[in-house]
């Protein structure tokens, strides 16, 4: 039996996990749910899965949640940071699934890292922000990392079996997102509308976006470096509009080993809390031959900037990723509230990124204070910038 702490329990992977763990009792139990602003889902999950603890964002909303709960279970409510860090750690919890979104889930991450416990990663903004130091303190405590994102799991089953030392490159696929096709001279006037409507995965708001801009593949990379020891150069983004393979990893004889499924984002979750079995679940099997073709192409790097600059950022290294990403964070915000259009949101990472310069990052103080100069200055770049139309 695994007990678990599952951080960001309301959002899409969040909910797919429980899904996975629901189908699973005999192997898997909820000890701790950490969630967001969302109380009334985490009031039916609370009454379904009966954790121990559960955390929200602040003072008021566990108030409101300890109301509503009226001692219908005993779980005790917890808030802010603190309680997200304290559940994460929790004595009792063997794994740790992180799918709270932006920088957010960066120290409740490390904090269970530091504290032995395994972690199912869906959080894709701290291994950028930090990557080095969560390495090392993996490695330190014997802690196990396993990646939910699809493209992470694929190359992770990918490699099992096959020594590291003859990986040649890994092949990051992506879809492309909405506006693969779209003629660039209509992407100024799209709207966040349009950028949320994903061809082929339903996930939260802001992984959308980064979908749209394709900023995501060059995070994943970011990603990839981390998690499987390569370098920035070892790893090839091309984009696959079926998203039915979800990466391959070549080796130096030339073999190419790919990992093809639905695109469902069960499979990964699943994968990463069974590592490494493969456990019977309820979706249907890929059906090759209902596919008329799988198609690859390489990524439009004029339609696609912030493609090209997240990859600048993983090859620069040191303080850039986490500027990177805290940059995108406000530029992304921005254009889901209309202040800023699409085009426009790599031009505040750019001009926020030009402004930089890079430290080493040997603490979890100095890569979150990287990341907040950089939502720092990405504001003020976005003050001038709608101040100017």
């Amino acid at each position: 039996m695994k007990n678990i702490c599952l951080l960001g329990s309301t959002g899409y992977i969040g909910i797919n996990s429980l899904e996975v763990i629901k189908g699973n009792p005999d192997r898997y139990r909820i000890v701790a749910l950490g969630a967001g602003r969302n109380i009334d889902l985490l009031l039916d999950q609370i009454k379904e899965f009966t954790p121990r603890f559960a955390a929200v964002i602040n003072a008021d909303l566990a108030k409101e949640l300890k109301i509503r709960l009226n001692n219908m279970t005993d779980t005790e409510v917890l808030y802010g940071m603190g309680g997200y860090m304290e559940i994460a750690t929790l004595s009792d919890v063997n794994m740790t699934i992180v799918a709270m979104t932006g920088s957010s889930g960066l120290l409740p991450t490390f904090s269970a890292i530091t504290t032995g416990k395994d972690i199912a990663l869906a959080n894709k903004e701290t291994l950028v922000v930090a990557g080095s130091l969560l390495m090392e303190e993996s490695k330190r405590g014997g802690v196990n990392i396993f990646p939910i994102d699809s493209e992470h799991s694929a190359i992770q089953q990918s490699i099992q079996g096959h020594r590291r030392e003859d990986l040649r490159r890994i092949i990051l696929t992506g879809s492309g997102g909405p506006f693969k096709d779209f003629p660039i001279e209509r992407l100024s006037k799209v709207t966040p509308k349009e950028a949320l409507r994903h061809p082929k995965w339903r996930m939260g708001r802001k992984i959308s976006i980064d979908s749209a801009t394709l900023l995501n593949k060059g995070v994943e990379a970011i990603e990839a470096k981390w998690l499987f020891n390569v370098e920035m150069d070892q790893i090839e983004i091309l984009l696959h509009p079926q998203s039915i393979i979800h990466s391959m990893v070549e080796y130096m004889d030339g073999s190419i080993i790919a990992q093809l499924a639905i695109p469902d984002m069960r499979i990964p979750i699943s994968y990463a809390l069974s590592y490494p079995r493969h456990l019977k679940g309820e979706l249907p099997s890929l059906d090759l031959s209902a596919i008329e073709r799988l198609s690859f192409e390489k990524p439009d790097k004029e339609r696609f900037r912030c493609l090209e600059l997240s990859l600048a950022a993983g090859k620069i290294g040191e303080s850039m990723p986490a500027v990177l990403n805290g940059a995108n964070e406000i530029a992304v915000n921005a254009f889901l509230e209309g202040k800023i259009g699409f085009l426009e949101i790599p031009q505040i990472i750019e001009k926020t990124m030009d402004k930089h310069q890079t430290f080493p990052i040997n603490s979890i103080d100095q890569a979150i204070e990287a990341d907040q100069w950089a939502q720092s200055r990405a504001k003020k770049v976005l003050e001038r910038m709608v101040g100017k139309s």
